[in-house]
């Protein structure tokens, strides 16, 4: 079943089930797993890992789980209800551990993708104790093949006391040659990354590991979860039309040619919508250097609009998943996966000139973005890696509806209630109302083209109001009534609806 796998017969005698292996686990240890965007993750051990600390309860059994990004499988709920963390980084999307976070009862540290594993290789994190590594076939020497995703997974495996392999065999060996594998090495003597176009090949296509390291291999046969991808919507084919138009103006005055730059959007139905809006554009030749490679990624692949794309992870539906892995071939030599250490590096997103395409909760005026917490104070996913893009790229895009919950929430509003992009890395903000290009204007000439082009009809009047009291009764470079600031926040809080703030 799994002789064309294990490479190494030696390596058959670790074979264990994934209950065995999560006895290995102690209460208070840090623990890595791979996984970016319920691709490439644990399917079996952390699993079995909630079970056994559900079965111990109340006994102690709690650890510290890092990751690459979110995981699938409902594992983050089952281990939040289980009561089996007490820290969790750097990304998630599960709401039974979102839950469990904003009420306190496990610690998340929020980074930007692209640090963990620098911050880890500085000794700023204690040392990991168990890497849970999928892989689809692992070499004589102990290395591994990973499968959907690369993630942190190369650093865990060099950082880690111990490996577990889960070695899945849903996964086709015909992915081997796909990942790029590169480490930049030790401070202070790190080295450059040599990656001057998004195709470029720069390290190995497996992961090193000790087999001395090697603590267990747990056989699976689980595919990914699939990615919730909605279909576009009038609100986001409103927004990639805004985009198409402004790209195509971008061209026309030289600044870009119909092959734009590399593009890296974030994942989600309008960062999808925006994607797919390529497919019908007149743009050509374009390549893709991002994190999440997702079903409007091979769209484009397939309509010959995209020529390559280099990412972290694929996080597509169960339909596109299917198809893409009943011929992988077929994309072989036009994608990439790299670890996000890579794929996220501030000097190639500078040096490739990327433009960076993610998704705002809300912005304000003067276009700080907020990206990660619900009314300033309840997380919800993370900043992932747009933090890492929106700094370093050639344009910076947020992405948002002009309204949520209906007509209730305004998504541009006075002052962000948490800062996760300030207005100096931002360069567009757009809605399905229109697209404010902030590039060169000063924050009083920012705050009127926000207002004029992305506030909904409905908030328009009143947030005309608050920056023209701003400017006549405060003044300053950047204008605010503070104690008015975060009325509609409160309104939210208070009424259920920012409408009364806007009434009032």
């Amino acid at each position: 079943m799994y002789d064309n796998r294990i490479l190494n017969t030696e390596l058959e005698q670790l074979i264990i089930t994934a209950e065995e292996a999560a006895m290995l686990f102690k209460d208070k240890m840090v623990v890595a797993s791979s996984g970016f965007t319920k691709a490439g993750d644990s399917k079996a051990v952390l699993m079995a890992l909630a079970e056994r600390a559900q079965k111990v309860h109340p006994d102690p059994l709690k650890v510290t789980l890092m990751t690459g990004a979110s995981l699938g499988q409902g594992t983050d709920g089952a281990l939040a209800e289980a009561k089996a963390l007490s820290l969790r980084l750097p990304f998630q999307v599960d709401p039974i551990m979102r839950k469990a976070i904003n009420k306190g009862e496990v610690f998340f540290i929020d980074q930007h993708l692209g640090e963990t594993a620098n911050l880890l290789r500085a000794n700023n994190f204690p040392e990991i104790d168990i890497a849970i590594l999928e892989a689809c076939l692992i070499a004589e020497d102990g290395s591994i093949i990973p499968t959907t995703s690369v993630g942190n997974s190369a650093s865990f495996a060099a950082l880690a006391e111990k490996v577990i392999i889960e070695l899945n065999l849903s996964v086709p060996l015909s992915i081997k040659g796909v990942h790029d594998i590169f480490s930049t090495g030790e401070y202070p003597s790190r080295r450059a990354i040599p990656i001057t176009k998004a195709n470029a090949i720069i390290g190995t296509d497996h992961i090193a590991i000790n087999p001395d390291k090697i603590a267990g291999i747990v056989i699976t046969q689980k595919t990914d979860s699939p990615a919730e991808i909605e279909a576009p919507d009038a609100a986001t084919t409103a927004i990639a039309n805004h985009l198409i138009r402004f790209f195509n103006q971008e061209v026309a005055k030289g600044n870009l040619t119909k092959s734009l730059l590399p593009l890296q959007a974030g994942i989600g139905k309008v960062a999808n919508a925006v994607l797919t809006g390529f497919t019908h554009s007149d743009f050509e030749d374009l390549t893709m250097y991002s994190e999440v490679l997702q079903d409007s990624t091979f769209d484009l692949l397939d309509s010959g609009k995209l020529l390559f794309a280099s990412g972290s992870s694929i996080t597509v539906s169960h339909e596109y998943y299917e198809r893409i892995f009943s011929d992988f071939e077929k994309y072989k030599d036009r994608v990439i996966l790299r670890p996000q250490d890579i794929s996220n590096a501030a000097e190639v997103i500078r040096r490739l000139g990327i433009i960076a395409i993610n998704t705002a909760l809300e912005c304000d005026i003067y276009g700080n973005v907020n990206s990660t917490h619900v009314s300033g104070t309840h997380m919800m996913n993370g900043i992932g890696g747009s933090g890492d893009f929106a700094r370093n790229s050639y344009l910076s895009i947020f992405v948002t509806t002009s309204m949520a919950k209906g007509d209730k929430i305004s998504c541009i509003v006075p002052m962000v209630s948490h800062v996760d992009h300030c207005e100096h890395d931002v360069d567009i903000i757009v809605t399905e109302r229109g697209l404010a290009d902030l590039r060169g204007l000063a924050p009083r000439q920012r705050a009127q083209v926000i207002i004029d082009k992305c506030v909904h009809p409905e908030y328009q009047k009143a947030m005309q109001s608050y920056f023209d009291r701003a400017c006549a009764e405060r003044g300053g470079q950047t204008p605010h009534i503070l104690e008015e600031a975060f009325s509609w926040h409160t309104s939210l809080r208070e009424n259920g609806s920012m409408k009364k703030a806007v009434m009032a």
